[in-house]
């Protein structure tokens, strides 16, 4: 299975070269902007059909914390479903014999949607299935590809531990998709990693960097499962 994987595209998922010989899109949220629900929905709307024209068989699509139309319903699954797009929302679903788990849930940082405390988030994280091949997930888990600046522009690991932990435990799990932390500056977080303990494979698919909106940084990631 060929993956092509992107995230936090902000609107700017135009400007992405759409590569060849891909099996499976996904999107790990972020295509949008406003904080309003009603200014936010032409946005995810457009999205959605450049997202559903793309000449890929499968595709899922997980939304993120500025994807409020969503959260508000203005935008539902059923959109989704019409145009052939997987959507996943603490769901998952099962792709010639890959089961993908998708949740847009983050640790709650200003006032945006899908967003939990940090105390609350393993319970989201319990219903990932044990057999679980790919999560998708809006935020990473705590110190992969996540380093970024807090309020007091302090350099931290902003990831969800709670997360990490559900992670490390799934034994069949081989790719996890995510995005929410972009480059910064002189900090590069989209791309791939492994960590030593284990083989899957981490990938920060976000495409644009922080304060340079309008160019890409990156074209999101593509990996073999």
């Amino acid at each position: 299975m060929k993956i092509w994987h992107i995230g936090d595209t902000h609107t700017y998922h135009g400007l992405l070269e759409i590569p060849k010989d891909i099996d499976m899109v996904i999107f790990s949220g972020d295509c949008s902007n406003p904080r309003a629900p009603y200014n936010n929905e032409p946005e995810v709307r457009n999205f959605i059909d450049w997202f559903s024209e793309l000449p890929i068989k499968h595709k899922i699509f997980v939304a993120g914390n500025h994807d409020s139309s969503i959260e508000s319903n203005l935008v539902t699954k059923a959109d989704f479903d019409v145009e052939a797009i997987h959507y996943l929302e603490n769901t998952h679903i099962t792709i010639e014999g890959i089961k993908i788990f998708g949740s847009p849930h983050t640790p709650t940082f200003g006032q945006w949607s899908f967003m939990k405390q940090r105390g609350k988030l393993d319970r989201v994280w319990k219903q990932i299935p044990e057999d679980t091949d790919i999560v998708v997930v809006h935020g990473p888990p705590k110190g992969i590809l996540d380093l970024s600046y807090d309020r007091h522009h302090t350099l931290e690991f902003c990831g969800c531990s709670a997360l990490k932990k559900r992670v490390l435990d799934l034994p069949n799990l081989k790719l996890v998709c995510f995005g929410h932390i972009h480059n910064n500056k002189d900090i590069i977080n989209a791309g791939t990693m492994k960590l030593a303990i284990q083989d899957t494979i981490f990938s920060n698919g976000s495409v644009v960097t922080d304060g340079k909106f309008g160019r890409l940084s990156s074209n999101g990631n593509i990996l073999n499962i």
